[in-house]
């Protein structure tokens, strides 16, 4: 597969749209709007799950005909403060009016429907510290295993501060073998810390048919449909990025790359 680096289609309005089609899988979908104050953005997720995460600024939210207020708290998402989301069920439209600057991510995967929609943070994601050493990062965990909020949807955002690598020691998650490994799509929304900075992300698999490395801008998605996906963050350059996976299960099981192993003892 080629094309795994996406870069913004603009600066403003929805600078991102990958359907599925789009990046030649089955499961994750990824929108990034970004928006001024007063502007909308909206969508029917026809068969799909959708979580709102307001990654930076407010807006008013309205889903599945609910009007949930003003939502956001955080201007930036270097704060590490925990974000404002909202859940969305199949066939029931959405609608995000900004009232500041506001940068909306819009994560979809298949759903059957039957849950509500409701809001999912900022209570109940707290900050949890990962690795050691240069390995150390932060987790926001939006919507993962441990909440049963979604039927397909893993949603987190990674802190990671100058200096240190992330999604580290590298591992895939690329087959359908539970428990040993679950099949799971992902994508990677990147922000840097100056935004003028860059970082850089490797996916490859085992036998390098897939070995790619980008260097990665602020606002860009990278694609992993397979294989490992180590992040480095650059001396003086913080790295976010809001992970989405989806599959056939909703489970995370991952395989550590042979060669990295004894770093999991």
């Amino acid at each position: 597969m080629t094309g795994l680096l996406r870069r913004p289609t603009g600066e403003t309005g929805r600078i991102h749209t990958i359907p599925p089609e789009a990046a030649g899988w089955a499961y994750v979908g990824f929108e990034l709007w970004r928006l001024s104050p007063g502007e909308t953005a909206e969508g029917f997720p026809e068969g799909r799950e959708v979580i709102l995460v307001l990654v930076e600024g407010c807006a008013q939210l309205t889903a599945a005909g609910q009007d949930f207020g003003d939502m956001g708290a955080r201007m930036t998402m270097f704060d590490r403060t925990p974000p404002h989301c909202l859940y969305v069920p199949p066939r029931q439209h959405w609608r995000a009016r900004a009232t500041t600057h506001c940068t909306l991510a819009v994560c979809s995967a298949p759903s059957p429907g039957g849950r509500p929609a409701q809001v999912l943070g900022p209570e109940g994601i707290l900050l949890e510290e990962r690795g050691t050493g240069t390995n150390t990062r932060y987790i926001n965990n939006i919507a993962m295993e441990g909440r049963d909020v979604a039927d397909s949807l893993l949603v987190t955002e990674v802190f990671t501060p100058a200096g240190h690598w992330s999604s580290y020691p590298p591992h895939r998650h690329d087959e359908d073998d539970f428990p040993r490994i679950t099949y799971l799509e992902e994508t990677y929304y990147h922000r840097l810390n100056p935004s003028n900075g860059f970082g850089i992300q490797r996916v490859f698999t085992d036998d390098l048919n897939l070995d790619e490395t980008m260097a990665v801008a602020d606002h860009d998605v990278v694609l992993v449909p397979k294989g490992h996906h180590p992040c480095a963050a650059p001396h003086g350059v913080e790295m976010y990025y809001l992970n989405v996976m989806a599959g056939p299960r909703r489970a995370w099981r991952f395989q550590t790359h042979p060669a990295f192993a004894h770093l999991m003892i």
